[in-house]
């Protein structure tokens, strides 16, 4: 077991977060170096919460699940008439990312979380690894662990020549307050429902308020709408905002131009069943996350490593992205906990997640070929599971 080190995370994130909290009660001294100069909040993203992604809360932290998500008992296909033409049983559970966000950030506490710590370099000699950070101090660490999301700058300082895949298609997201949709949304609030048709897809589903509160009509109605996009001009002009601002991952809730809203729920009311575009339709601020598929050929650079997007970038089709990150981390705690050394702690913990995180991205890549690309989503397929691991294992 690695018994006294010293640990960097870079970036208070989820994965960071758990990272952070299973090193710190193997009894390493850890301190997370977040760039943001605030505590960091996402407004009106929802996330599959799946057993990975809350294990730590629940097991380490007491943490009543129900406290801090929704559940959902079925999973139901629409027609275009709103008619439901298939439906299963399959529970699932959800949540939004500041609840969670939130949840973990209570059991780290904040004096080791370090706001306005931007990491700009990071170099190893004799063991160790030296940390640069944006104001010209320097820390030196043990183990550096780099979970710094889908735009990681350590992960471009590591390996330069990763670059981002564009998947030809975005994620139209937003929010709607589940009283606003009165009894009309009934029908949405035990179930996560789907609608597909030529070369897309949308899901809706119940999530937490803002607040974190999942009493009934407190919740929020959430979609997730994938809709394709031309690289090139045609993605650009979507993802610039009205100040000319070009977004490449991401253009946050306010920032969609007038006429790309417009028709948004425009196209809603005229290809989606009412229940479904009534959602669309009623969301006030819907925002757009570029898919991306970002694959890494290590994790491990010495005694630094890279975990969750800042590695695999994942689509969203089998809600595992959180959920690999805190894998990773648990899995990182677990090598360090049976290992006598860090190096060799990092050698065995890399080849298991490489292959996790392969194989969830090319699961992922189907999925998302079948519906936007091959029209041959078949309602009920194992393979469309929200989950980390492929069915049957």
């Amino acid at each position: 077991m690695v018994r006294a080190a010293r640990v960097g995370v870079v970036g208070g994130s989820l994965g960071g977060l758990t990272a952070a909290l299973l090193l710190r009660e193997l009894g390493l001294d850890v301190t997370v170096y977040e760039r943001s100069g605030t505590e960091l909040q996402q407004r009106g993203a929802g996330i599959g919460l799946l057993p990975e992604t809350y294990r730590y809360l629940v097991e380490r932290a007491d943490v009543d699940v129900d406290e801090i998500s929704t559940s959902t008992a079925y999973v139901n296909y629409l027609d275009r008439d709103g008619r439901v033409i298939h439906e299963l049983s399959q529970p699932y559970r959800f949540s939004n990312w500041n609840t969670i966000y939130r949840s973990l950030l209570r059991c780290f506490g904040r004096d080791r979380y370090l706001l306005n710590h931007d990491v700009t370099d990071i170099k190893q000699h004799d063991g160790m690894v030296q940390v640069t950070l944006a104001d010209d101090n320097e820390v030196e660490v043990d183990l550096l662990v780099c979970a710094d999301g889908i735009g990681s700058r350590a992960r471009s300082r590591l390996l330069p020549e990763v670059t981002s895949a564009y998947a030809g298609y975005v994620a139209w997201r937003g929010v709607v307050p589940e009283k606003d949709l009165g009894r009309e949304g009934d029908a949405l609030r035990n179930a996560i429902t789907y609608y597909v048709y030529a070369n897309s897809h949308i899901l809706v589903y119940p999530i937490p308020g803002l607040d974190g509160s999942v009493s009934p009509g407190d919740r929020l109605i959430n979609f997730v709408w994938y809709r394709n996009y031309l690289a090139g001009s045609d993605l650009h002009d979507l993802m610039t905002d009205g100040d000319g601002k070009l977004h490449e991952i991401s253009l946050p809730p306010g920032a969609a131009r007038p006429e790309y809203v417009a028709e948004l729920r425009a196209v809603a009311a005229a290809r989606l069943p009412d229940l479904i575009a009534n959602v669309v339709v009623s969301a006030k601020e819907p925002f757009v996350q570029t898919i991306l598929d970002i694959e890494v050929t290590r994790m491990v650079f010495g005694r630094v490593c890279l975990i969750g997007d800042a590695a695999f970038a994942v689509r969203p089709h089998a809600a595992a992205g959180t959920a690999k990150a805190a894998e990773d981390a648990w899995e990182l705690a677990k090598a360090l906990e049976e290992q006598p050394d860090i190096d060799s702690a990092l050698r065995i913990w890399e080849k298991g997640q490489m292959e996790l995180g392969q194989e969830l991205l090319e699961r992922t890549r189907r999925i998302g070929r079948r519906s936007q690309v091959d029209c041959n989503w078949v309602a009920g397929d194992p393979e469309l599971t929200f989950s980390l691991y492929p069915p049957g294992r």
